[in-house]
């Protein structure tokens, strides 16, 4: 009858046994192993103490074996066809990018008011921006309208750690305002610096105490704080400047950072300034209703308004929300087109899950957009956000924008 064969080392490795026979009185002479599967003792003869199986059974089990060995080859074959596209895909789209940042290197970089708003490059920034090219690329999309320098970041940074060492100390009544904001103000910024750097991306060693990314972070945060005092620090921040210190030398993310947090929408989030943050949510709201009349009906069913999630999508700029490489992709074009695309992000993610959200209630879907699935991928989610019309009764986003400050 047919068995398995394994040899004596793979059994002893696999079982941590040695393969010694048994007594030959107890034993078949073809039968030189312990059965080491469920599969081997289908094929088994039965111990001579019971009865052997009839020719039906035996025929059986055969088939059965035939089967689960056709069925496991399938399974092979099917797993490395699979393993093989992954492979080609990866080795397509690294390809893509190696050719691509030839092209941001020596061909866009060197001409950059030129070329950054020609229809070749607008559309290869929309592929993703090879991670090579990506810091310079935001700066150079950012810029730096308040024209902070190196040396800048340098002082502010010393007057950060000035803080720091005073904390311990007592304060002179001199000290009881400095630039309009108390230094209680001040310092409760900086300890909840401290606290939220641990909360920033936390799979990531990096930016945990201890890691190599935790000092630069504390001081581009600390930094911030003491260059706006008016602003200070809030929740959400220090994810924003993670994304830039991944990406850039640590005074170019200081100064991107500055600069990007000084654009309007962000201003108008992290000043918590209700009137511009009304006039954002309404007007997300009319793309929102244009684009997906059926979801923005059931949410209107529920009184689910956009600041119960898009508020966090805002502030982190979705690096919390997103798979850090994904959020990196809606950043290469958020700083191509600006905010408008941080909210036709947002309707490219419910226009995603629009049949999910479709069947649950307001308690699921205030969860179920706090924490996206981990699975969401960056082919799928372009894929929405480029059908998404960012155009209403023939007005774009800055037009709707403008007639809802009218209203406010």
């Amino acid at each position: 009858r047919p068995i398995l064969a394994v040899g004596s080392n793979e059994y002893e490795a696999r079982t941590g046994r040695t393969c010694k026979p048994p007594p030959q009185s107890t034993r078949r002479k073809n039968f030189e192993f312990e059965p080491l599967s469920t599969t081997a003792l289908i094929l088994e003869d039965r111990p001579s103490n019971l009865p052997a199986k009839s020719t039906e059974e035996a025929l059986r089990h055969r088939q059965e074996y035939d089967e689960m060995v056709a069925e496991a080859k399938k399974r092979e074959i099917k797993e490395a066809h699979k393993r093989k596209r992954i492979m080609k895909e990866r080795f397509k789209q690294e390809e893509n990018i190696a050719s691509a940042m030839v092209i941001w290197i020596n061909e866009i970089l060197p001409n950059w008011e030129g070329m950054r708003t020609t229809r070749r490059v607008r559309e290869l920034w929309w592929q993703g921006l090879p991670p090579s090219v990506r810091g310079k690329v935001w700066s150079l999309a950012i810029g730096n309208e308040l024209n902070i320098t190196h040396e800048l970041y340098e002082i502010f940074l010393s007057r950060a750690k000035e803080r720091w060492r005073s904390f311990s100390e007592p304060h002179s009544e001199n000290d009881i305002e400095d630039a309009g904001v108390s230094v209680a103000d001040r310092e409760a910024s900086l300890e909840l610096i401290k606290l939220d750097i641990s909360r920033t991306f936390p799979s990531f060693y990096i930016f945990q105490k201890g890691g190599p990314y935790h000092d630069l972070l504390h001081s581009v945060l600390g930094a911030y704080t003491c260059y706006r005092p008016d602003v200070g620090y809030v929740q959400g921040m220090s994810f924003i400047a993670a994304v830039l210190i991944l990406n850039l030398e640590e005074a170019d993310a200081f100064i991107a950072f500055a600069n990007l947090l000084n654009k309007p929408c962000q201003l108008a989030f992290f000043r918590v300034d209700h009137s511009m943050m009304l006039k954002y949510f309404a007007t997300f709201e009319v793309f929102f209703e244009e684009n997906l009349p059926k979801l923005f009906l059931h949410f209107k069913s529920y009184s689910l308004t956009p600041d119960i999630y898009l508020i966090d999508w805002i502030f982190t700029l979705y690096s919390k929300s997103l798979p850090l490489d994904l959020a990196c992709r809606v950043w290469d074009v958020f700083c191509r087109d600006g905010e408008e695309f941080l909210f036709r992000t947002g309707l490219g993610i419910l226009r995603l899950y629009e049949d999910v959200l479709l069947q649950m209630d307001f308690i699921h879907i205030a969860q179920f957009l706090t924490k996206l699935p981990e699975d969401i991928t960056s082919e799928k989610l372009f894929s929405c956000i480029a059908a998404i019309q960012m155009q209403n009764s023939n007005k774009k986003w800055a037009q709707v924008s403008e007639n809802n400050v009218v209203k406010c």
